[in-house]
């Protein structure tokens, strides 16, 4: 039996250990952050003069606008957009209908004479055609011109008419400026040559077409300024990017270039340290948020303390990675798998420390997602980051259930995509659909790659840092493993009360919600112990005279006090999980052998009860202390003569009530209403198993009432 001076003195050393072990954890920790975050602060400076040879290949650390270029630019495209001028269709409309308006007063005038209605002098003809025309027509075309078009035959009338009407809508339609007006004059007087008519109604068409032929396109400046603004918007801005280079090794450094070099902010003689101050500061913020929750958890190992180091440098340098990639354009960060670290955090801790985590996850994407411009941080990138691990945080609750990962990815994958919607509402700019559907699928992206890559680090966790996960439990539970055949073998009665202990321990811890598959194998494993010394536990025995009625009560309490301690014992030597052998440890408690103690006191009342007692520890866990109650029921049970229902539900009542009062379960999470759960799912369990050797009570009156 180990003392318990050794285990305290163990567990001290054991919490200084953890703790020495934290603390270079969070000191390695925070060294990354800042290595990781310090080229995001400031950009590498020069000191070089203008009209001098550059020594060394120069790159833009930052994306910044050329405005002065973008402005040359600017003012190039709107100089090359040609004034606009707007044609007069009311204009043409007009000249139109002076055509008709001439050529269907001759044919009145002709027509009126064909009808007999007297014959009149040409003079008289040419005065009443004239009245007939409005003075617009008269003051502009003279008598001689009219003099023509009135004496012209009937068909070449109407050819002559169909002529000026054709032509003249195609010039005007075309549009007639001041400063062409001429031009058009003079083509349209081209086509009059090239006409079929005679020479006199040639030079009356022709006098006629300076009367049709007038401006009617005009200057517009709005429609002018409009296309010049249209131009101007098209002109996208001259970026110098981030990794652009700006000088090649021996150029030399151009008044062009050296304004270059001066806008990206390379050109400062003394690099400025109060950033990389300000970076240490947050670090450490950062370092004493993580140590503080550190203080708040009860138990640390080497495995939990590596676990934080590698999520966290991973997590890290996953957005470090992505960082070097993205551009203020393309926004790559949404497309980080962000949750992965936190949601194998909560897995192997808890969810408040993922929460932690997630937290300081979010301030590092900030920083390492501020496309390299000093003095700016990425808020959008770290809302996001924060809002995508707080889902998975929630969602992730049962990893033993694979499919569940599908659904924690849909839920990310909504609230990403909410997220983006929210950037991109608030952004008082036009919503380019493209654009967004392909910010959508980054999102898409992230939430999928979170999914996997948490399926995918699960076995190397569960394998690597020998974490108990699922398929370890059910490897475990094997009957043909070699402990378990030990068990058979050598304690068959052990085994078989482990196994009852085992279906009693996985219905409790179903009820309560605690692990049920972790309860069963440890109950499984629990009185491995017992078989150092078989027979000298009664389920061993087979009829056998007890071998304790040859020891002294104190010799047989110390065999009986061991076995817990040799069980956990040989469950290290086997490497098993620690879970399991803390349970098996733990399965006594600091319970009093009443057995051996009440023999002891009738041939010594001034025994001392700690000599029968065990050591320890308490049950620490729900499945620990569960694992106690349910071994202790299945024994009392497992005595009884004819157990009845209502035998059976007061030894449940009376054990878990004994270990309470006892005080055996003042260091384990469960509540009372835990316990009054536990009593109703072993009582019905028990039924269950009990059911065909029960006599109800009815059943047994109506037995008695029949003999």
């Amino acid at each position: 039996m180990r003392k318990p001076l050794w285990k305290n003195i163990k567990n001290k050393m054991e919490m200084k250990d953890s703790s020495v072990w934290m603390m270079i954890c969070i000191i390695l920790i925070g060294l990354f952050f800042f290595v990781m975050a310090a080229p995001n602060l400031q950009p590498q400076s020069y000191e070089i003069e203008e009209f001098t040879e550059a020594q060394e290949t120069i790159y833009s650390p930052v994306t910044i606008e050329d405005q002065k270029e973008t402005e040359s630019k600017i003012q190039r495209a709107v100089q090359a957009v040609d004034e606009q001028y707007t044609i007069s269709d009311q204009i043409t409309q007009d000249r139109m209908e002076y055509i008709n308006e001439i050529f269907d007063a001759a044919e009145k005038i002709n027509q009126m004479e064909a009808d007999g209605k007297g014959e009149k002098s040409e003079t008289e003809r040419l005065s009443e055609y004239e009245s007939l025309l409005g003075n617009e027509i008269t003051k502009n075309v003279n008598t001689e011109t009219l003099a023509t078009i009135l004496s012209a035959e009937a068909e070449e009338l109407l050819e002559a008419k169909q002529f000026l009407l054709e032509h003249t809508r195609e010039i005007m339609t075309s549009g007639v400026k001041s400063s062409n007006l001429r031009q058009k004059e003079i083509e349209f007087n081209r086509n009059v040559v090239y006409s079929p008519f005679s020479d006199s109604l040639k030079d009356a068409l022709s006098e006629l077409g300076s009367f049709f032929i007038v401006e009617n396109s005009f200057f517009d400046a709005e429609k002018t300024a409009e296309e010049r603004r249209k131009a101007a918007s098209n002109v996208d801005p001259v970026m110098i990017r981030a990794g652009e280079t700006l000088v090649e090794s021996g150029d030399m450094i151009t008044s062009e270039i050296y304004e270059d070099l001066l806008l990206v902010g390379v050109l400062k003689n003394e690099r400025n340290l109060l950033p990389y101050i300000g970076l240490g500061l947050l670090i450490l913020i950062l370092s004493g948020l993580l140590y503080l929750e550190w203080l708040n958890q009860r138990d640390w190992d080497k495995k939990t303390v590596f676990t934080i180091f590698i999520i966290s440098i991973g997590a890290v340098s996953t957005m470090k990675i992505f960082s070097y990639f993205d551009t203020n354009e393309l926004r790559l960060f949404l497309a980080v798998p962000a949750a992965t670290g936190v949601m194998v955090i909560k897995w192997l801790i808890n969810d408040r420390f993922a929460i932690i985590l997630a937290i300081i996850y979010s301030v590092m994407a900030a920083i390492l997602f501020n496309f390299h411009m000093p003095g700016f941080l990425n808020v959008e990138a770290g809302l996001y980051m924060l809002f995508s691990q707080l889902t998975g945080i929630y969602l992730f609750q049962n990893m033993r259930d694979r499919g569940e990962m599908v659904k924690v990815g849909l839920g990310i994958l909504v609230v990403n995509v909410l997220t983006i919607l929210f950037f991109t509402l608030i952004s008082f700019t036009p919503i380019d659909w493209r654009e967004l559907f392909t910010l959508i699928g980054f999102g898409f992206g992230g939430a999928f790659f979170t999914s996997v890559l948490t399926l995918g680090l699960m076995p190397f966790f569960e394998t690597g840092l020998n974490i108990l996960s699922e398929s370890k439990l059910l490897s475990l539970a094997n009957p043909n493993h070699p402990l378990l055949r030990k068990i058979l073998v050598e304690a068959p009665g052990t085994y078989h009360h482990s196994v009852m202990v085992a279906n009693l321990s996985e219905a409790a811890c179903e009820a309560v919600g605690a692990n049920g598959l972790l309860a069963r194998v440890a109950a499984y494993y629990h009185d491995l112990g017992k078989t150092v010394n078989p027979r000298y536990f009664i389920e061993n025995q087979m009829g056998e005279k007890n071998p304790h009625d040859l020891l002294q009560p104190e010799q047989s309490a110390k065999i009986i006090i061991n076995h817990p301690y040799d069980g956990a014992y040989l469950l290290r030597e086997h490497k098993m999980p620690k879970e399991i052998t803390d349970i098996a440890e733990q399965h006594h408690g600091q319970s009093l052998l009443k057995f051996f103690y009440y023999k002891a006191k009738e041939a010594d009342d001034e025994v001392k009860q700690s000599q029968y007692r065990y050591p320890g520890p308490k049950p620490q866990t729900k499945e620990a202390a569960i694992v106690f109650i349910c071994d202790s029921v299945e024994a009392a049970v497992r005595s009884m003569n004819q157990p009845s229902v209502e035998k059976l539900e007061e030894v449940v009542k009376s054990i878990i009530h004994d270990k309470l009062i006892d005080g055996q379960l003042s260091e384990c999470p469960l509540t009372f209403q835990n316990l009054n759960q536990i009593e109703i799912a072993v009582c019905e369990l028990l039924k269950g198993i009990f059911h065909s050797r029960i006599k109800y009570p009815d059943q047994a009156v109506a037995a008695k009432e029949e003999n």
